[in-house]
């Protein structure tokens, strides 16, 4: 080649020569029909991915190197060559002693970390023997009433040696409360357990819609659990900010990742108008997406995503410590992709994601099982999602180098594009005033609506093709399911009835009374809290009092 011959100029007419003539004769032959292509989201994907499509790409600013700035390709030097992702299961039904046998079979059979699923009245902040509880107990998580519940859910397992991530977000305060007191009881100090609370109130008005005080006072119970944390709870992570329910909600990735880091935003803003310097509380944010089914958007989400939050601690909110610029996350594989229909073929869809969560750089990790759309899972089907897990990391050979998609073209520009694409939404939502107001005015729902929307038509018109359900069909035989025993009701109420009875109710209704105080008077109020639990007051009982100063949230209606 000579000196001044531009090699992209030959690229550009090799690649124009080989889409028009090779390429384009090829596909009308084999394909006559216009295709669409496009990643589940609906982002179009090109034929070809070149080093045309990386123009200006510059390694270091864009990649640089695992466990340094801007962390695109691992937070860790190491990554899994060092330490395997935590494995997870989402485990909780029934009663507490239930769900404690499931996870020390889970523990058992080479889980490396705890993770919660309360059921639906303690999601909403409500005892079991409240009306609305009626026919909800147990069934889609573990009933914790009371640190009587908490002690037998964690009986046998040893708090100072286990991670535990509690899926909890309006009374997240409350349950985390109840760990630590457990942990105390256990001889543990709270500066040394670990592990996570959810806490993500911005998605639950988003998405999940189980919130229950207004978003002002939300927002201030979540920065007491920052700053309490930040003290005497060093190790915990205070929040996970969760797109995961999100995606659930029907957003396509890009809008997972955008609305969920803008949330990390909002949430750090709030805290640092609370006073706390941005590296007291920063090392301890921790992120949870949601990993789907179209591979090569998920790995480039899970990139894009370490970039954008490491720039913005770093350009926005002037974060030292660098710590504070690792987005450290867990990873959930997708519920909303799992199908009644065959359902042995999750099987396939939770594998592909899983590895997909891997590849992108996740530092924990839940695979769902195959009887999901079914019921709570089975020990057998749990036991196959664990395995997934286990034979990805020691079977596969995808743990034994970092990043091993980096330099990929078609990666590199997908994760650029998040790149971009992520900061026009964070600009939009800036100037609408933040996070709060946006949801306020709708602007994430309606989003998400609208994309849910559009790939429900893309379904219905076959465009987008899910296995089982709109095509190959077949009938299949009924799978074993996980039935909740008639007797869970009658055991649960007659504990928290024994626990009203047993307590000291002096006691309990003067901390109650003390927590009241100290919200009118603006206090942080994890102590307060944790004085409640101590002293055995429910997590009604202690929710109905905040309700008497903060009130409850209505969701305005929109068309």
């Amino acid at each position: 080649m000579k000196k001044d011959e531009d090699p992209k100029k030959d690229l550009e007419s090799g690649y124009q020569h080989w889409k028009n003539k090779r390429y384009s004769n090829s596909l009308r032959k084999s394909s006559p029909e216009k295709k669409e292509f496009t990643t589940i989201s609906g982002k179009e994907i090109k034929e070809l991915y070149t080093l045309l499509d990386l123009d200006g790409f510059d390694y270091q600013r864009e990649l640089g190197f695992p466990g340094e700035y801007p962390y695109t390709r691992g937070i860790h030097p190491t990554m899994y060559r060092a330490q395997l992702w935590t494995m997870r299961q989402f485990s909780g039904f029934g009663t507490a002693e239930d769900t404690n046998q499931r996870y020390k079979y889970l523990l058992s059979h080479g889980q490396t970390g705890l993770s919660v699923a309360f059921h639906l009245p303690t999601l909403m902040g409500i005892d079991s023997d409240h009306p609305l509880a009626q026919g909800e107990i147990g069934k889609c998580g573990v009933a914790i009433d009371s640190l009587a519940d908490m002690e037998i859910l964690f009986n046998g397992i040893p708090l100072d040696k286990i991670t535990t991530s509690m899926t909890i977000n309006p009374p997240a305060a409350v349950l985390w409360a109840m760990y630590i007191a457990v942990a105390e009881k256990q001889g543990i100090s709270p500066k040394v357990i670990s592990g996570t609370i959810q806490n993500d109130i911005l998605k639950e008005y988003i998405a999940q819609k189980t919130f229950i005080f207004p978003p002002q006072h939300s927002m201030k119970l979540i920065v007491d659990t920052f700053e309490y944390g930040a003290k005497e709870v060093p190790r915990w992570n205070t929040i996970s900010i969760s797109g995961y329910h999100i995606r659930e909600a029907g957003s396509t990735a890009l809008q997972e990742l955008a609305f969920t880091l803008r949330d990390g935003i909002e949430y750090v803003e709030w805290t640092l108008e609370r006073g706390l310097d941005v590296d007291e509380f920063a090392p301890r944010l921790s992120f949870f997406f949601n990993a789907h089914n179209d591979f090569f958007e998920e790995v480039a989400k899970f990139r894009a995503a370490r970039k954008i939050w490491a720039e913005v601690m770093r350009e926005r909110f002037k974060a030292k410590n660098p710590r504070s610029l690792w987005l450290r996350f867990h990873t959930q594989t997708s519920g909303v992709s799992l199908m009644a229909q065959q359902p042995y073929n999750n099987v396939i869809r939770v594998a592909l994601q899983a590895l997909a969560a891997v590849m992108g750089g996740t530092q924990s990790l839940h695979t769902n099982s195959l009887d999901e759309t079914y019921a709570l899972p089975s020990e057998e089907a749990v036991t196959i999602a664990l395995r997934t897990q286990q034979i990805i990391a020691h079977e596969s050979g995808v743990a034994n180098t970092i990043d091993p998609l980096a330099g990929s073209y078609f990666v590199e520009k997908l994760t650029q594009e998040m790149v971009e694409e992520t900061k026009e939404y964070f600009r939009k939502i800036d100037e609408m005033g933040g996070m709060l107001k946006a949801i306020e005015l709708g602007f994430p729902q309606k989003e998400i609506a609208d994309s849910a929307y559009a790939y429900q038509k893309a379904v219905e018109k076959k465009a987008k093709i899910i296995v089982g359900v709109n095509a190959f069909q077949m009938d299949h035989e009924p799978i074993p399911i996980l039935h909740i025993d008639e007797a869970v009701p009658r055991q649960q109420l007659a504990r928290l009835k024994q626990v009203r009875q047993t307590r000291n109710n002096s006691r309990a209704k003067t901390s109650l009374k003390d927590l009241k105080k100290a919200a009118e008077d603006e206090q942080n109020l994890m102590p307060y809290i944790l004085a409640c639990v101590k002293v055995y007051a429910t997590l009604g009982e202690i929710i109905d009092s905040l309700k008497e100063i903060y009130g409850e949230y209505q969701e305005p209606i929109t068309y």
